[in-house]
């Protein structure tokens, strides 16, 4: 972590910051199609269908973001601590994932 408690950027290869970019637009197209079933006054039971396929994708997403950091964290330790994140960094933000 920095000095005021903040953690240090993610670093992302160009691949993984094209998919998880990728999932989030296919996210904010779902939560459109949502919005959209409301006005139509779909079933409550086909929205909170979507509901529930945002919410897994969004922490796929988070899932996906963290394991990125572990893998960087563990394939450069050095250059890792010096960005001020640590393992156990990492390890708090994949708990708030559950």
């Amino acid at each position: 972590m920095d000095i005021d408690g903040s953690v240090a950027p993610i670093s992302l290869r160009d691949d993984q910051r094209q998919d998880l970019k990728r999932r989030l637009a296919r996210v904010e197209g779902q939560i459109r199609g949502i919005s959209k079933m409301i006005d139509d006054s779909r079933q409550c039971k086909d929205i909170v269908t979507q509901i529930s396929a945002v919410s897994k994708a969004l922490e796929q997403i988070g899932f996906r973001l963290v394991a990125s950091q572990i893998s960087y964290c563990l394939e450069n330790p050095e250059e890792a601590l010096k960005g001020g994140c640590t393992l156990a960094d990492v390890e708090k933000l994949f708990l708030k994932l559950r």
